[in-house]
């Protein structure tokens, strides 16, 4: 049986207004017993709210966009899960959307979302966004929007951040460190931003070790599990190779299986040093050294924010830069005990 509000009020003895103040968390003013009443109608009648005929009352959808380049990708997947943990207690909905790394493909879907009456964007593609679309727009005036690892968009807020170039260098001088001087690179084919930084992290570690920077020890592909693979494969035809840094760990899982099939031993043959600590790296055999970052926490702050600005429009949705972190793990040799 599907109860409406009245019915629920008639039960339970109290108002309607009573009842709606209590369903959305605003019954503050009424007495534990009265509030016990009406959840405990709720709960025997299982009932659930019609968001559709609250959206025309209220004209709150309590419904969110959020766009990623790849829904198959672990990193997006994470950043995902971290946005519905905040989202999804306070009633709102999430609704996914592909972009396929397309920026054609993404303002189709930004304009698809405000059609469809979603109170907030969350953005995750490397595109740059079109002036139309950007911080001063009409669009953005009235649509809040949150930009979750976008360097490439400059902009003073709503803009959430990883060091990617810090990290990069990190994993390059660990290597140094231990001794390594002919590392390879894995990176991917096309300008992502956040690559392009992993890679200036790599030069310039590099150069600030006074090591010969070599572009023949570059290898680029897909940013994927086969693109890793293929990458290797080109990158282990240079026999003085010890180490491979690879722009994701899903690149090193594809790594590992190109040295594993040329009969090499990790790390006693090469070493490997992947980047996004995603919870697989620590399965691979040997566990994968990588630069951690706080993937579910990046989405659990972008649903925080973008909430915020629904919420209080009046606010400024901040910025938030993400540290990354250096996990120690056995894909990596010490050459300066040899």
């Amino acid at each position: 049986m599907k109860l409406t509000i009245r019915q629920i009020a008639e039960i339970a003895g109290v108002s309607v207004t009573t009842v709606s103040q209590i369903l959305n968390h605003k019954g503050g003013r009424f007495s534990t017993e009265t509030r016990q009443r009406v959840h405990d109608v709720v709960e025997k009648y299982q009932y659930k709210p019609d968001f559709f005929a609250s959206n025309l009352v209220t004209r709150h959808s309590k419904t969110i966009g959020m766009i990623v380049p790849d829904v198959t990708d672990s990193f997006f997947s994470k950043i995902v899960e971290g946005a519905e943990r905040y989202t999804n207690p306070l009633g709102y909905m999430l609704v996914l959307c592909n972009s396929h790394h397309k920026v054609e493909k993404e303002i189709q879907l930004l304009q698809q979302l405000a059609d469809r009456s979603v109170e907030g964007v969350l953005l995750a593609t490397p595109n740059v966004l079109p002036k139309e679309y950007g911080i001063d727009s009409e669009f953005s005036k009235t649509m809040p929007l949150g930009l979750i690892d976008r360097g490439i968009n400059q902009r003073d807020r709503g803009r959430l951040v990883i060091k990617e170039y810090e990290g990069a260098y990190q994993a390059v001088s660990y290597l140094l460190k231990k001794g390594h001087r002919n590392i390879g690179l894995i990176k991917e084919d096309t300008s992502y931003y956040q690559l392009e930084e992993r890679y200036n992290g790599y030069y310039h570690a590099l150069k600030d070790a006074g090591v010969l920077f070599k572009h023949e020890n570059i290898a680029t592909a897909d940013l994927t599990v086969e693109g890793g693979y293929q990458a290797a494969q080109q990158l282990l035809k240079r026999k003085n190779l010890t180490a491979i840094f690879c722009s994701n760990d899903a690149m090193a899982m594809g790594c590992y299986r190109a040295i594993y099939e040329r009969k090499m031993e990790i790390p006693g043959d090469i070493s490997v040093i992947g980047f996004d600590g995603l919870s697989f790296s620590k399965f691979m055999n040997p566990p994968l050294t990588t630069i951690e970052q706080p993937v579910f926490d990046i989405g659990f702050t972008a649903a925080k924010f973008i909430i915020d600005a629904i919420e209080f429009p009046e606010r400024r949705i901040p910025n938030k830069i993400f540290e990354t972190k250096l996990i120690f793990r056995e894909s990596v040799k010490d050459l300066t005990r040899q």
